[in-house]
């Protein structure tokens, strides 16, 4: 308890210079979880629509319901199909409406002659997507458009790619500066206490004593910074969480539980207090030879 006390009594002695150290490091790790929140977001929506993949063909207006028919049967004897859905446009037209059943100004002069009909198509897997939308394609006298999922997921995926990089590069360099800042501050309460641990070492004080305070204080800016980094992401992900959602509808971009979010806390305060371990040591060792 020695030391846990005179490491507070350091912060005491420096508010401003510790209050500072906090700051730098709350805002990297605020970045550092904003970057990991976004991550995890859209790694939950890539698992869901991996999970259930689909193609939509959509039917020309002038389309043959004989043809349309027989072309259901098909596809649902294939193997590489879990499910077929034929959706008239009055089926179109209902799903419309729920979609956008909280916008009435959406719902205005929209009939069933404005929405096309459509199959859906259930793959079994993802890999089988390609095959059956190539199938689809080539009967240019059924169908305006043949989308299917796999093109949202690749374009998902490139986009989580993207984040990914820049998340590493901008948080490699946010750790950089948190330890540089954090070693900086240590350093120079090292050395405005240079006669008192010289004090200290003739009294035959030993290098713990005087060393390990200095090292608990960088950990406390380290774990600081990361609690309170993950609190606001965590609180400003929270609060925007009506906003969010309903712009990804079905897909989930929140997970069902808040242990994902403690999971990346957890992390993050490893992290911090190895930055602070870190930043404190490097610092007292370079002081401590002078």
């Amino acid at each position: 308890m020695g030391y846990f006390n005179t490491a507070w009594r350091h912060i005491r002695r420096g508010p401003f210079q510790s209050l500072s150290a906090l700051l730098v490091v709350t805002s990297n790790f605020l970045m550092i979880s904003f970057f990991a929140f976004l991550l995890l977001g859209f790694s939950l929506a890539i698992k869901y629509l991996e999970g259930k993949p689909e193609i939509v063909a959509f039917l020309k207006d002038d389309y043959n319901q004989v043809s349309a028919q027989s072309l259901v049967t098909d596809l649902e004897a294939r193997s590489d199909v879990r499910e077929v859905r034929f959706i008239t446009q009055e089926e179109a037209l209902k799903i419309y409406k729920e979609d956008n059943k909280d916008n009435p100004l959406l719902l205005e002069m929209v009939t069933a002659d404005i929405l096309p009909a459509s199959i859906e198509v259930a793959a079994e897997n993802p890999s089988a997507l390609t095959a059956i939308a190539n199938d689809l394609e080539a009967k240019s006298d059924l169908f305006l458009e043949v989308s299917f999922q796999k093109d949202i997921v690749n374009r998902l995926e490139q986009l989580v790619g993207l984040i990914r990089t820049i998340g590493i590069i901008v948080s490699g360099f946010l750790v950089v500066v948190s330890i540089l800042v954090v070693s900086v501050l240590v350093g120079m309460k090292v050395t405005i206490k240079r006669k008192e641990i010289g004090v200290y070492r003739l009294l035959g004080a030993g290098k713990g004593y005087i060393n390990f305070p200095y090292i608990i204080e960088g950990s406390f800016y380290g774990l600081g910074g990361a609690v309170v980094g993950w609190g606001l992401t965590f609180l400003a992900f929270w609060q925007m969480r009506p906003k969010i959602e309903p712009f990804f509808g079905k897909i989930p971009f929140y997970p069902e539980t808040i242990y994902p979010y403690l999971f990346l806390l957890a992390a993050e305060v490893l992290g911090g207090v190895l930055i602070g371990l870190f930043s404190s040591v490097m610092a007292v060792r370079r002081h401590a030879k002078k």
